[in-house]
Protein backbone atom coordinates (compact mmCIF):
# COMPACT_ATOMS: atom_id res chain seq x y z
CA UNK A 1 0.00 0.00 0.00
CA UNK A 2 1.45 3.45 -0.59
CA UNK A 3 2.52 5.36 2.14
CA UNK A 4 0.60 8.56 3.19
CA UNK A 5 2.02 12.40 3.12
CA UNK A 6 3.20 13.83 5.65
CA UNK A 7 0.77 16.69 5.72
CA UNK A 8 -2.15 16.80 8.57
CA UNK A 9 -5.35 15.14 8.04
CA UNK A 10 -7.81 16.74 5.43
CA UNK A 11 -11.07 18.56 7.01
CA UNK A 12 -13.08 15.58 6.43
CA UNK A 13 -11.06 13.21 9.17
CA UNK A 14 -11.81 16.56 11.55
CA UNK A 15 -15.75 15.94 10.35
CA UNK A 16 -16.82 14.57 13.45
CA UNK A 17 -15.29 16.36 16.22
CA UNK A 18 -18.66 18.06 16.75
CA UNK A 19 -21.12 15.68 16.17
CA UNK A 20 -18.57 13.50 18.76
CA UNK A 21 -18.75 16.12 21.71
CA UNK A 22 -19.99 14.59 25.11
CA UNK A 23 -23.81 15.34 25.35
CA UNK A 24 -26.28 14.78 27.77
CA UNK A 25 -29.34 14.54 25.19
CA UNK A 26 -30.79 11.39 23.45
CA UNK A 27 -28.99 9.36 21.29
CA UNK A 28 -29.61 10.32 17.54
CA UNK A 29 -31.24 7.65 16.00
CA UNK A 30 -29.46 7.05 13.51
CA UNK A 31 -26.28 6.08 16.38
CA UNK A 32 -29.39 4.20 18.19
CA UNK A 33 -29.90 1.85 14.80
CA UNK A 34 -25.92 1.42 14.00
CA UNK A 35 -25.66 0.28 17.84
CA UNK A 36 -28.73 -2.30 17.64
CA UNK A 37 -26.77 -3.47 14.70
CA UNK A 38 -24.16 -4.18 16.38
CA UNK A 39 -25.79 -5.92 19.26
CA UNK A 40 -27.55 -8.51 16.46
CA UNK A 41 -24.24 -9.06 15.10
CA UNK A 42 -22.22 -9.56 18.07
CA UNK A 43 -25.25 -12.12 19.51
CA UNK A 44 -24.55 -14.37 16.01
CA UNK A 45 -20.36 -13.65 16.85
CA UNK A 46 -20.66 -16.07 19.78
CA UNK A 47 -22.28 -18.67 18.37
CA UNK A 48 -19.97 -18.38 15.02
CA UNK A 49 -16.98 -18.30 17.07
CA UNK A 50 -17.82 -21.47 19.00
CA UNK A 51 -18.79 -23.40 15.97
CA UNK A 52 -15.56 -22.70 14.18
CA UNK A 53 -13.28 -23.17 16.79
CA UNK A 54 -14.86 -26.65 17.65
CA UNK A 55 -13.15 -27.55 14.04
CA UNK A 56 -10.41 -25.49 13.75
CA UNK A 57 -7.67 -24.11 16.78
CA UNK A 58 -8.95 -20.94 17.89
CA UNK A 59 -5.37 -19.69 17.02
CA UNK A 60 -5.65 -20.41 13.38
CA UNK A 61 -8.87 -19.16 13.24
CA UNK A 62 -7.63 -15.65 14.31
CA UNK A 63 -4.99 -15.59 11.78
CA UNK A 64 -7.47 -15.97 9.72
CA UNK A 65 -9.90 -13.89 10.62
CA UNK A 66 -7.76 -11.20 11.23
CA UNK A 67 -5.85 -11.01 8.19
CA UNK A 68 -9.15 -11.81 6.16
CA UNK A 69 -10.50 -8.71 7.71
CA UNK A 70 -7.11 -7.04 7.11
CA UNK A 71 -7.97 -7.50 3.45
CA UNK A 72 -11.62 -6.33 3.23
CA UNK A 73 -10.21 -3.17 4.54
CA UNK A 74 -7.55 -3.12 2.01
CA UNK A 75 -10.50 -2.54 -0.38
CA UNK A 76 -12.17 -0.21 1.75
CA UNK A 77 -9.21 2.21 2.22
CA UNK A 78 -8.65 2.00 -1.69
CA UNK A 79 -12.05 2.84 -2.86
CA UNK A 80 -13.28 5.16 0.08
CA UNK A 81 -13.12 9.16 -0.67
CA UNK A 82 -11.95 9.12 3.54
CA UNK A 83 -8.62 8.16 2.31
CA UNK A 84 -7.96 10.12 -0.45
CA UNK A 85 -4.37 11.45 0.18
CA UNK A 86 -3.97 9.12 3.14
CA UNK A 87 -3.65 5.56 2.81
CA UNK A 88 -2.29 4.62 6.35
CA UNK A 89 -2.09 6.78 9.29
CA UNK A 90 -0.30 10.46 9.78
CA UNK A 91 3.18 9.55 11.04
CA UNK A 92 2.27 10.95 14.51
CA UNK A 93 -0.37 8.25 14.80
CA UNK A 94 0.83 5.27 13.07
CA UNK A 95 2.71 3.43 16.30
CA UNK A 96 -0.47 4.38 18.53
CA UNK A 97 -3.05 2.34 15.51
CA UNK A 98 -0.24 -0.43 15.45
CA UNK A 99 -0.53 -0.88 19.01
CA UNK A 100 -4.55 -0.43 19.58
CA UNK A 101 -4.20 -2.88 16.46
CA UNK A 102 -2.78 -5.30 18.51
CA UNK A 103 -5.11 -4.60 21.11
CA UNK A 104 -8.46 -5.16 19.38
CA UNK A 105 -7.20 -7.62 17.26
CA UNK A 106 -4.27 -10.41 18.54
CA UNK A 107 -5.30 -9.59 22.30
CA UNK A 108 -9.21 -9.40 22.08
CA UNK A 109 -9.95 -11.93 19.41
CA UNK A 110 -7.33 -14.08 20.32
CA UNK A 111 -8.54 -14.26 24.17
CA UNK A 112 -11.64 -14.43 22.96
CA UNK A 113 -11.11 -17.44 20.33
CA UNK A 114 -9.57 -19.60 23.04
CA UNK A 115 -11.65 -18.49 25.38
CA UNK A 116 -14.50 -19.55 23.74
CA UNK A 117 -13.26 -23.23 22.71
CA UNK A 118 -13.49 -23.66 26.29
CA UNK A 119 -16.81 -22.57 26.83
CA UNK A 120 -19.91 -21.53 26.14
CA UNK A 121 -21.52 -18.81 23.79
CA UNK A 122 -24.30 -17.70 26.31
CA UNK A 123 -21.11 -16.97 29.27
CA UNK A 124 -19.39 -14.87 26.32
CA UNK A 125 -22.15 -12.54 25.53
CA UNK A 126 -22.73 -12.24 29.39
CA UNK A 127 -19.22 -11.56 30.51
CA UNK A 128 -19.25 -8.84 27.91
CA UNK A 129 -22.04 -7.49 29.04
CA UNK A 130 -19.44 -6.46 31.59
CA UNK A 131 -18.45 -3.80 29.11
CA UNK A 132 -19.90 -1.01 30.82
CA UNK A 133 -18.94 -1.51 34.35
CA UNK A 134 -15.26 -1.65 32.95
CA UNK A 135 -15.04 1.73 30.93
CA UNK A 136 -17.28 2.93 33.44
CA UNK A 137 -14.47 2.21 36.37
CA UNK A 138 -11.40 3.32 33.85
CA UNK A 139 -13.26 6.44 33.33
CA UNK A 140 -13.00 6.89 37.40
CA UNK A 141 -8.93 6.03 37.19
CA UNK A 142 -8.38 8.57 34.50
CA UNK A 143 -11.09 11.22 36.67
CA UNK A 144 -12.97 11.46 33.37
CA UNK A 145 -16.21 10.62 35.51
CA UNK A 146 -16.80 11.05 38.63
CA UNK A 147 -17.18 8.22 41.20
CA UNK A 148 -20.75 7.40 42.48
CA UNK A 149 -21.99 5.24 45.94
CA UNK A 150 -24.63 3.86 43.86
CA UNK A 151 -22.67 2.76 40.82
CA UNK A 152 -20.41 1.08 43.28
CA UNK A 153 -23.10 -0.88 44.22
CA UNK A 154 -23.90 -1.76 40.35
CA UNK A 155 -20.41 -2.73 39.99
CA UNK A 156 -20.53 -5.24 42.88
CA UNK A 157 -23.88 -6.48 41.75
CA UNK A 158 -22.83 -7.35 38.47
CA UNK A 159 -19.16 -8.65 39.30
CA UNK A 160 -21.11 -10.80 41.87
CA UNK A 161 -23.09 -12.36 38.91
CA UNK A 162 -19.65 -13.12 37.04
CA UNK A 163 -18.63 -15.20 40.53
CA UNK A 164 -22.09 -17.16 40.00
CA UNK A 165 -21.61 -17.37 36.04
CA UNK A 166 -17.92 -18.69 36.73
CA UNK A 167 -19.34 -21.40 39.58
CA UNK A 168 -21.99 -22.50 37.92
CA UNK A 169 -20.49 -25.94 37.60
CA UNK A 170 -20.16 -26.22 41.08
CA UNK A 171 -16.53 -26.05 42.86
CA UNK A 172 -15.45 -29.62 41.78
CA UNK A 173 -16.19 -28.66 37.88
CA UNK A 174 -13.60 -29.22 35.26
CA UNK A 175 -10.56 -26.57 34.72
CA UNK A 176 -10.92 -25.91 31.36
CA UNK A 177 -14.51 -24.03 31.72
CA UNK A 178 -13.53 -21.84 34.18
CA UNK A 179 -9.95 -21.24 32.45
CA UNK A 180 -12.35 -20.26 29.16
CA UNK A 181 -14.73 -18.00 31.37
CA UNK A 182 -11.37 -16.18 32.34
CA UNK A 183 -9.62 -16.02 28.93
CA UNK A 184 -12.84 -14.51 27.79
CA UNK A 185 -12.78 -11.91 30.73
CA UNK A 186 -9.25 -11.18 29.46
CA UNK A 187 -10.97 -10.14 25.99
CA UNK A 188 -13.47 -7.77 27.28
CA UNK A 189 -10.65 -5.91 29.14
CA UNK A 190 -9.52 -5.80 25.52
CA UNK A 191 -12.47 -4.71 24.13
CA UNK A 192 -12.54 -1.67 27.25
CA UNK A 193 -9.52 -0.27 26.44
CA UNK A 194 -9.92 0.05 22.77
CA UNK A 195 -13.52 1.47 23.81
CA UNK A 196 -11.76 3.88 25.33
CA UNK A 197 -8.76 4.57 22.65
CA UNK A 198 -11.49 4.86 19.83
CA UNK A 199 -13.35 7.63 21.60
CA UNK A 200 -10.06 9.45 22.01
CA UNK A 201 -9.27 8.67 18.76
CA UNK A 202 -12.58 9.75 17.26
CA UNK A 203 -11.58 13.62 18.10
CA UNK A 204 -9.62 13.54 14.87
CA UNK A 205 -10.57 10.88 12.56
CA UNK A 206 -13.58 9.06 11.45
CA UNK A 207 -15.16 5.89 12.61
CA UNK A 208 -14.41 4.42 9.73
CA UNK A 209 -10.64 5.29 9.21
CA UNK A 210 -10.32 4.35 13.08
CA UNK A 211 -11.79 0.56 12.35
CA UNK A 212 -9.62 0.57 9.30
CA UNK A 213 -6.62 1.39 10.44
CA UNK A 214 -7.22 -0.58 13.81
CA UNK A 215 -7.73 -3.86 11.39
CA UNK A 216 -5.38 -3.36 9.28
CA UNK A 217 -2.69 -3.05 12.00
CA UNK A 218 -4.25 -6.47 13.12
CA UNK A 219 -4.10 -8.30 10.12
CA UNK A 220 0.00 -7.12 9.91
CA UNK A 221 0.49 -8.59 13.15
CA UNK A 222 -1.41 -11.83 12.51
CA UNK A 223 0.56 -12.40 9.04
CA UNK A 224 3.51 -12.20 11.14
CA UNK A 225 2.82 -14.39 13.78
CA UNK A 226 0.66 -16.63 11.79
CA UNK A 227 4.05 -19.24 11.25
CA UNK A 228 3.78 -19.86 14.86
CA UNK A 229 0.31 -20.99 15.40
CA UNK A 230 -0.74 -22.14 11.83
CA UNK A 231 -2.44 -25.44 12.27
CA UNK A 232 -5.11 -26.00 10.09
CA UNK A 233 -6.62 -29.46 10.00
CA UNK A 234 -5.97 -31.71 7.60
CA UNK A 235 -9.53 -33.42 7.82
CA UNK A 236 -12.18 -32.05 5.74
CA UNK A 237 -13.26 -29.25 7.51
CA UNK A 238 -17.64 -28.72 7.60
CA UNK A 239 -18.86 -26.19 5.84
CA UNK A 240 -20.86 -24.47 8.80
CA UNK A 241 -17.32 -23.98 9.83
CA UNK A 242 -16.37 -22.12 6.74
CA UNK A 243 -19.12 -19.96 7.01
CA UNK A 244 -18.86 -19.12 10.47
CA UNK A 245 -15.60 -17.73 9.38
CA UNK A 246 -16.89 -15.99 6.92
CA UNK A 247 -19.13 -14.31 9.82
CA UNK A 248 -16.55 -13.38 11.84
CA UNK A 249 -14.29 -11.62 9.13
CA UNK A 250 -17.47 -10.08 6.85
CA UNK A 251 -19.71 -9.08 9.83
CA UNK A 252 -18.13 -8.97 13.12
CA UNK A 253 -14.43 -7.70 12.09
CA UNK A 254 -15.37 -5.56 9.52
CA UNK A 255 -18.85 -4.55 9.60
CA UNK A 256 -19.68 -4.65 13.65
CA UNK A 257 -16.22 -2.78 14.53
CA UNK A 258 -17.16 0.27 11.74
CA UNK A 259 -20.54 -0.02 13.56
CA UNK A 260 -19.26 0.60 17.02
CA UNK A 261 -16.83 3.04 15.59
CA UNK A 262 -19.61 5.56 13.84
CA UNK A 263 -20.97 5.67 17.15
CA UNK A 264 -18.05 6.41 19.22
CA UNK A 265 -17.31 9.18 16.98
CA UNK A 266 -20.97 10.63 18.01
CA UNK A 267 -21.15 9.72 21.92
CA UNK A 268 -19.69 8.74 24.93
CA UNK A 269 -17.89 5.69 25.55
CA UNK A 270 -20.21 4.89 28.29
CA UNK A 271 -23.62 5.82 26.60
CA UNK A 272 -22.22 3.51 23.67
CA UNK A 273 -20.71 0.34 25.68
CA UNK A 274 -24.26 -0.29 27.53
CA UNK A 275 -25.65 -1.66 24.43
CA UNK A 276 -23.78 -4.39 24.90
CA UNK A 277 -26.18 -5.24 27.94
CA UNK A 278 -28.42 -6.83 25.39
CA UNK A 279 -26.27 -9.25 24.13
CA UNK A 280 -26.96 -11.80 26.29
CA UNK A 281 -30.51 -12.31 25.65
CA UNK A 282 -30.16 -12.46 22.28
CA UNK A 283 -26.97 -15.05 22.57
CA UNK A 284 -28.60 -17.56 25.37
CA UNK A 285 -31.80 -17.49 23.02
CA UNK A 286 -29.81 -18.15 19.55
CA UNK A 287 -27.36 -20.28 21.36
CA UNK A 288 -30.85 -22.22 22.85
CA UNK A 289 -32.30 -22.40 19.71
CA UNK A 290 -29.00 -22.92 17.21
CA UNK A 291 -26.41 -25.12 19.51
CA UNK A 292 -28.59 -26.53 22.07
CA UNK A 293 -27.10 -24.96 24.77
CA UNK A 294 -29.13 -25.29 27.79
CA UNK A 295 -29.93 -22.37 29.83
CA UNK A 296 -29.09 -23.04 33.36
CA UNK A 297 -29.23 -21.49 36.68
CA UNK A 298 -26.24 -20.28 36.56
CA UNK A 299 -26.73 -18.14 33.19
CA UNK A 300 -30.22 -17.34 34.30
CA UNK A 301 -29.18 -16.33 37.93
CA UNK A 302 -26.04 -14.90 36.85
CA UNK A 303 -26.99 -13.30 33.68
CA UNK A 304 -29.69 -11.41 36.05
CA UNK A 305 -27.44 -10.04 38.26
CA UNK A 306 -25.33 -9.24 35.73
CA UNK A 307 -27.84 -6.80 33.76
CA UNK A 308 -28.91 -5.45 36.96
CA UNK A 309 -25.30 -4.44 38.10
CA UNK A 310 -24.81 -2.61 34.64
CA UNK A 311 -28.26 -1.40 34.48
CA UNK A 312 -27.61 0.15 38.08
CA UNK A 313 -24.15 1.60 36.69
CA UNK A 314 -25.67 2.95 33.66
CA UNK A 315 -28.64 5.04 35.40
CA UNK A 316 -26.99 7.66 36.87
CA UNK A 317 -25.91 10.39 34.54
Amino acid sequence: MPSSPQSAPPPLAQAPVSAGQPTKASLPLVVVFALLAHTLISAGTHLAARTVTTQIPPLTVGVMRMVGTALVFIVIISISKQFVGMRLPPRGDRLRFFLWGFVAGPMNQGFFLVGIERSVASHAALLYALTPVGVYLVSIALRREAWHPRRFLGVTIAFGGVIVLLLERGLAAALAPLVGDLLLLCAVAAWVAWTLASRDLSRRYTGLQIASWTMLSAGIQALIAAPFVWDLPTTDVPASAWLSLGYLIALTSVVAYILWSFALVRAEASRVAVFTNLQPVFTAILAWLVLSESIGWGVAIGGALVILGVRVVQSIR
